[in-house]
């Protein structure tokens, strides 16, 4: 009886987790569906390790429900999909995931250039085979002022990035980070607001930042404002992103992440009436123009997809030989 269980185990992540169980020399089940989604006839009591990569929350009561769990080892880098807090009261430690910043940092300056030179509209009007210039006039990455929120390893790898465009960069972190300073300075959110051409987000969700930019802050922002968010959706309010478009207050959207994702990131929707119905903001906003809204896959290349596997096998290794678990959040 395999006491191990990879749940959410995507066609691209099989392959490596089957050559990490041959190379751990371990045995495990491996499942498709989330574990809130397990058979009933699946006794997923028996599991002394699983590991998840979750879209949707793990309730308590499928906590209680891994009654010999203890390790449950995750394929994503956050967990607030999960009360970390509950499942070490309940005997179980909880490992998150890791991979190089180089990715997310990547993706944040194409958007960055997809919306300053309207590559949207270019794109869309070649499809129906018009090479007019209409509407894609753009502007010039070295002549604008770019605010990061947020300085960990993405936000200050962004920082490093965008310093060969040689634009002016300013930050704002509650922690400043000694390694960005000799790219940008830092200064207050409501600078960053009131003079930033750019505005990044890259910051954890936290219930202190929870809508950090709502109404007002969006009416501080100088006219034509593109903001770009690569981190947490409901970092931004997106009622308020809808007013900004439609006032013209904010001049573009490159969103990775935005609010109300779940059920829609990752997810073939297509014409499916009461999918679109549920999720009428982001329809509805994803509809301009001037608003890129992606896949939330930033992260997503074989790089990453490869290090957060692996760091579920460093977890359950370092489980079985009663050493330190590194990556352990609660």
């Amino acid at each position: 009886m395999n006491t191990i269980a990879f749940f959410n185990v995507a066609d691209y992540a099989k392959p490596i987790i089957e050559n990490n169980l041959a190379k751990y020399g371990l045995e495990a089940d491996l499942f498709e569906f989330e574990l809130a989604n397990a058979p009933k006839d699946l006794d997923i009591s028996k599991y002394e390790i699983v590991s998840l990569a979750p879209m949707y929350n793990v309730s308590n009561e499928t906590i209680d429900s891994l009654k010999n769990c203890k390790l449950i080892a995750l394929r994503t880098v956050g967990y607030q999909y999960i009360d970390t807090k509950y499942a070490a009261s309940k005997g179980i430690a909880v490992t998150n995931a890791r991979y190089e910043s180089t990715n997310v940092a990547d993706f944040t300056i194409m958007l960055m250039l997809i919306a300053m030179r309207k590559a949207k509209i270019s794109i869309c009007k070649a499809l129906v085979n018009d090479f007019s210039l209409g509407g894609v006039m753009g502007k010039e990455l070295h002549n604008m002022k770019v605010g990061i929120i947020g300085t960990g390893k993405i936000g200050s790898q962004v920082v490093r990035e965008l310093s060969g465009f040689g634009c002016e960069i300013v930050c704002y972190d509650l922690y400043e980070n000694e390694s960005v300073k000799g790219y940008a300075k830092y200064t207050s959110l409501e600078d960053i607001y009131k003079t930033c051409d750019i505005i990044s987000f890259h910051c954890p969700l936290t219930k202190d930042n929870y809508h950090m930019v709502s109404f007002e802050e969006i009416q501080m922002m100088k006219k034509g404002v593109i903001i770009v968010n690569t981190a947490r959706g409901p970092l931004l309010d997106v009622e308020a992103l809808i007013d900004g478009i439609e006032s013209l207050h904010i001049g573009s959207l490159a969103l990775d992440t935005i609010e109300g994702e779940d059920g829609v990131s990752h997810i073939a929707i297509g014409t499916e009436v009461d999918g679109l119905a549920r999720k009428k903001s982001i329809m509805y906003l994803k509809q301009f123009a001037n608003v890129l809204i992606t896949q939330h896959y930033a992260f997503f290349t074989e790089e990453a997809v490869t290090a957060m596997v692996d760091c579920a096998f460093d977890a359950i290794d370092q489980y079985k030989k009663g050493t330190q678990i590194v990556n352990k959040v609660n």
